[in-house]
């Protein structure tokens, strides 16, 4: 039996959901900080650590954007197989609680429409970029992440032979973080994705960036990856906002789909140490 769920409470939590995301860091960030300093070795990177910490407590408590650059915003879905939705357009559901939510929140619009014949600001932060998952029962999860354009900008996708395997796979992604150095405001949480298809494997990579911090990947193999290649990472001495130190990684996830045996996609995608997201359950 299907369950109904009117779109209009869809707009109002997308709406909320925009502008808590934007004010409010999750606890798992602010514990990874704590966590940091105590691990950090370079006294600039303590004293940015703590910085950073302080920057969250102001933005929440007086419902400021905890960065300058609050992001294209990107929804990800997870509708349950019984859900059939009324009312309305679910895509323009979503895209009207963007708008409502940055204009609401006088948070900053970085959308522009038609970037390549006539570049201009959409003013509202609209069209949001939607990610769908079909999955069993009758619920909608509805997850918003405000991605800033640093992180961004400094992602990568490379189409690896097969025959380069797991090294060739941990070598791209630490160069990716490497070549980034500070440009992504470390320190950074880093996705990866590995297989798919080409635009498949970039899906991933942001996909990976849902997790909390610390949260392994359920297989085992995967998770011991996870761990050696943060090591790695941060024994690239980059550092906290790229002063030098230990800390250049809160975190590393991984996420992995069968490929063509032909192929081996990998994609990095790069996060602030502003992780913003939020989810809400209907």
């Amino acid at each position: 039996m299907s369950r109904e769920i009117n779109v209009k409470k869809v707009t109002e939590v997308v709406r909320d959901l925009c502008i808590r995301a934007n004010t409010e860091l999750p606890r798992d960030v602010i514990r990874a900080f704590k966590k940091a300093i105590d691990i950090e070795e370079s006294q600039q990177g303590k004293e940015v650590l703590k910085q950073l910490i302080q920057n969250a407590h102001i933005a929440s408590r007086n419902s400021m954007p905890l960065c300058q650059d609050t992001g294209l915003a990107l929804v990800f879905l997870e509708i349950g197989q019984e859900v059939k939705f009324v009312g309305g357009s679910l895509e323009e559901a979503i895209v009207k609680g963007v708008s409502e939510g940055y204009t609401a929140g006088f948070l900053r619009k970085s959308m522009i429409k038609n970037p390549l014949t006539n570049p201009k600001n959409s003013e509202d932060n609209t069209p949001a970029i939607i990610h769908e998952q079909i999955v069993e029962g009758d619920r909608l999860k509805i997850t918003v992440v405000p991605k800033g354009g640093g992180g961004e900008n400094m992602s990568r996708l490379k189409m690896l032979k097969p025959a380069d395997g797991v090294e060739g796979v941990k070598k791209f992604v630490v160069e990716t973080v490497e070549l980034a150095s500070a440009n992504p405001c470390p320190p950074v949480i880093v996705g990866v994705g590995v297989g798919g298809s080409f635009e498949k494997v970039a899906y991933l990579a942001k996909k990976a960036l849902l997790r909390d911090i610390g949260q392994r990947n359920p297989d085992k193999k995967i998770a011991e990856l996870e761990r050696k290649w943060l090591k790695e990472i941060n024994n690239l001495g980059i550092g906290p906002a790229g002063l030098g130190g230990r800390v250049t990684a809160l975190d590393l996830s991984i996420e992995e789909y069968p490929r063509h045996m032909a192929t081996l996609p990998v994609a990095v995608n790069m996060e602030c140490h502003a992780h913003r997201h939020k989810s809400y359950v209907i």
